[in-house]
């Protein structure tokens, strides 16, 4: 399977990847069954050469029989332990060496609670600064690229601004090396392509504003010189430096990844049924499927090709919800389409076209939508009477009511509570929030305090609404105070595209450039943050499991794996 925006698998000779087949588990207890401890296979100790203690490395071991990556991290005392797995042969690796030499050992056996040898790494530079080679470059999160890299501040807020929402990792960028004129096309494309297929272009004007909020072509010709300027075809590589390993709380965790099925997938977004099984989409493919986690089985769905009469229309859904029927609705992001399937036939048994303005195909579309407990659809695309937000009927299309705005056009995610009283929603890139309460009719359109709004989201169990935030922020909405508070990550550089609270009131959002997951308390202030075993995070939704505890955390990565956080606390 390609991975290219992973570490480099053959070079640090990580594993051998050839999942392309559906997967077997390598948990005995499963992610929606999780009972007592976590604990209690194998274990062992991780440190230095010099005989010290290691803490926060990343210890994987992967199955031979099914490829599925689980992770632990080692404590302060350089201990790990592993859940209990299925017995059978393992390689054992060390996730993210960074600063220290690969470690890769196989094959190993593993049968309950094993005790491995010790794992002794070799550090590759005696300072803090790493030599600049094709591996240690390749375990660069995007926050340290640009910590490495130089430029003024007003290069990389820019950068980060223009091309930091999350269509893609920093790595998919600064692995790349091109002259101006290369760049500049690039460049261009990317900022003027509507949505990540990048077929539709936009023809900016110098007046025109994007999400830096000043002009595009300005900002076009700075962020192009800049690239051009510390990754053309001479620039050279400095030493580089890493962000400080995890410790304390944020080493209690287990991290699974199941491979997916398919390469090209585009993953974008999971949920969870009644059943336990996690549903995923596909942005650029016409295939989405179903992860068992009792079995590891993944089975695939096909868009219907009623979508695809048109040629020319790139197929791929965006959001998925499950309803309390336990129908599967899908949205057709680029074919402008929302879709109904019944898992126990395996068929679509709703295809329905949204009502609104219908936008050009390929271009993003109906997508983010917003579903309440009786089935009502919440969306916001320029509104069937006029700019504003539509609600409708999801198995027939049938415009319900229209709640007109004045200054907000459209929103990329749709907010809305259970019971459908309150609907919030946030164009990307701007100052503004929409508030609307269905009871009174009453829409507020608020602003922000930082350019960077919402993009994606959730509301809490006390009725609030929760975004994540361009500039590595999550932001609050109160729709009954329309009060907005922000809370900035600890990582400099990061985004949010998403935030989700669980039953505790926490809020858990996967960190872009930062390659950690962040579980943030609003009450206590506290920042934990989980380091995952590729250098990024790239979560474009969450699904949380608040049967078990502590809480499960779900979401496919864009890259093409599901990945499963189970805290140990």
């Amino acid at each position: 399977m390609q991975i290219s925006g992973r570490l480099k698998i053959s070079t640090l000779s990580l594993l051998t990847i050839g999942s392309l087949v559906l997967l077997g588990t390598t948990m005995r207890t499963p992610g929606a069954e999780v009972k007592g401890t976590l604990l209690g296979g194998a274990h062992g100790i991780v440190k230095s050469s010099g005989g010290d203690a290691i803490e926060g490395i990343g210890v994987q071991l992967i199955s031979k029989k099914t490829a599925i990556r689980t992770t632990v991290y080692s404590n302060q005392e350089g201990k790990f332990e592993f859940p209990v797995l299925d017995p059978g042969e393992y390689t054992l690796r060390i996730a993210l060496p960074r600063e220290y030499k690969p470690y890769v050992k196989e094959p190993v056996e593993i049968t309950g609670a094993t005790k491995l040898d010790d794992i002794v790494l070799d550090r590759i530079s005696k300072t803090e600064f790493i030599p600049a080679t094709p591996e240690t470059l390749s375990q660069l999160t995007g926050a340290e690229w640009m910590m490495n890299l130089p430029g003024t501040g007003e290069e990389k807020r820019v950068f980060t601004l223009t091309c930091g929402f999350g269509c893609h990792s920093y790595q998919q960028i600064f692995r790349n090396r091109y002259d101006e004129p290369s760049w500049r096309l690039m460049v261009q494309r990317m900022m003027r392509g509507a949505g990540s297929p990048l077929i539709n272009m936009a023809k900016p004007t110098p007046q025109s504003l994007d999400r830096a909020d000043q002009p595009v072509l300005q900002d076009e010709d700075l962020v192009t010189k800049w690239l051009a300027r510390v990754r053309g075809p001479e620039s050279e590589d400095s030493p580089v430096y890493f962000q400080p390993r995890p410790t304390g709380d944020s080493t209690k965790v287990i991290i699974t990844e199941y491979e997916l099925p398919r390469e090209l997938l585009a993953p974008h977004d999971v949920y969870g049924d009644a059943n336990g099984n996690v549903w995923y989409t596909a942005h650029r493919s016409p295939y989405q499927g179903v992860l068992d986690p009792r079995t590891g089985n993944i089975k695939e769905y096909r868009v219907p090709e009623e979508s695809q009469a048109d040629p020319a229309v790139l197929p791929g859904t965006h959001h998925v919800v499950v309803d309390k029927t336990g129908i599967v609705w899908f949205s057709e992001n680029w074919g402008h389409y929302l879709d109904g399937l019944d898992p126990k036939t395996g068929k679509v048994v709703y295809h329905v076209h949204p009502p609104g303005p219908e936008p050009p195909l390929n271009s993003p579309g109906f997508g983010n939508f917003g579903m309440d407990s009786s089935g009502n659809v919440f969306d916001m695309r320029g509104g069937a009477e006029g700019t504003g937000v539509d609600v409708f009927e999801a198995t027939t299309g049938k415009l319900i009511k229209n709640y007109p705005t004045t200054k907000i056009k459209m929103t990329y995610d749709n907010l809305v509570t259970s019971d459908g009283r309150y609907w919030t929603g946030a164009p990307i890139g701007t100052h503004l929030i929409g508030v609307l309460d269905t009871k009174t009719g009453k829409l507020t359109e608020l602003e922000t305090p930082d350019v960077s709004s919402g993009s994606r989201g959730a509301f809490d169990s006390q009725g609030n609404g929760w975004y994540g935030g361009r500039g590595g922020m999550l932001i609050k909405v109160d729709p009954r105070t329309l009060h907005i508070d922000e809370y900035y990550a600890p990582n400099q550089y990061d985004t949010f595209y998403e935030a989700m609270p669980d039953k505790n009131g926490e809020i858990w959002a996967g960190g872009l450039q930062s390659g950690r997951f962040n579980r943030f308390n609003p009450k206590t202030g506290k920042w934990t943050q989980y380091m995952m075993p590729e250098p990024y995070a790239h979560d474009r939704r969450t699904w949380i499991d608040n049967s078990t505890n502590p809480v499960t955390i779900w979401y496919v990565d864009h890259e093409g794996f599901m990945v499963r956080i189970q805290p140990l606390e």
